[in-house]
């Protein structure tokens, strides 16, 4: 598996039986989000992208809250942003992009992510957990839109992505309010796929759901995250359109037989892992 060439001060990663395991594990510091944070994720993100070993991506954390989200300390000392120029203000944008499309990569990974939520899932966590495609939280979750209660619009994909997940109307008023969203509510409003009481509940369920995922044909998975991707953004007409050229790009007779002829033979399918991806930049 590829992994970043420096250890990781923010994460631990782990593969086991085609399962990416990345844990939040500076807890001292409610796992927030500061420019190591960033650059580590970014760097896990493209080398499981780029490897073939991981079917499924499941993120956890360790101590009281999931992520308390950005690193408020931050934005007055290293990245203080310049708003006293018109360059300055443009220059935002910039940064903006930068730190949105790490989390985009966790949405165009070619493998499915699973985010097992405990405690606090705060501002910027909540831009991290919309991204992926599934969310099981501890009955004392809870999700935030902190940014409002401290003078910002929440700007890495919360208010893109959340409406995707839930009402409307409920998106807007935690957005509006900063309120906090209970765990039992969010499973109401479909932002969440279950509870459990505990943190090994918790981290059990969401491994035997990666262990599910897994045991499928790789190519098969990304091919129906694509699918449910494009849909989600798209037509009914343009995504069955789509869906055609997808099929027919990934199909594979003998994937078919296998997985037809392990289920009547009542044993585990032999897939054919994801190839190693390559930039043209890193070839000759």
């Amino acid at each position: 598996m590829n992994i970043p060439a420096t250890p990781l001060s923010c994460f631990s990663l782990t593969l086991t039986d085609h399962i990416a395991h990345l844990v939040l594990n500076q807890p001292e510091t409610l796992n927030t989000m500061h420019p190591t944070f960033w650059r580590e994720l970014d760097e896990v993100l493209t080398g499981l992208h780029k490897d073939g070993a991981a079917r499924v991506l499941l993120i956890s954390s360790t101590g009281k809250h999931f992520s308390a989200g950005m690193a408020l300390d931050t934005f007055a000392g290293a990245v203080l942003l310049d708003d006293q120029s018109p360059e300055g203000r443009a220059a935002i944008f910039d940064l903006l992009t930068d730190m949105q499309a790490t989390f985009t990569k966790l949405e165009t990974l070619r493998i499915p992510v699973i985010a097992a939520i405990q405690g606090g899932c705060i501002g910027g966590a909540v831009d991290m957990v919309t991204a992926c495609c599934i969310r099981y939280a501890t009955a004392d979750a809870f999700f935030c839109i902190q940014e409002i209660n401290i003078g910002m619009v929440a700007d890495v994909g919360t208010l893109q992505r959340l409406p995707k997940l839930m009402p409307l109307a409920v998106v807007k008023e935690l957005a509006y309010t900063g309120r906090r969203l209970s765990a039992p509510k969010a499973l109401g409003y479909g932002l969440v796929n279950e509870v459990f009481d505990t943190p090994e509940a918790l981290l059990a369920a969401a491994l035997q759901c990666a262990t599910e995922i897994a045991a499928k044909p790789p190519i098969a998975i990304w091919g129906t995250k694509q699918a449910i991707h494009y849909a989600r953004d798209h037509s009914v007409d343009e995504s069955l359109k789509q869906m055609g050229w997808l099929q027919g790009a990934i199909w594979s007779n003998q994937q078919v037989r296998e997985a037809v002829t392990a289920m009547k033979s009542k044993r585990a399918a032999d897939f054919a892992p994801l190839r190693d991806l390559q930039r043209f930049r890193d070839l000759g």
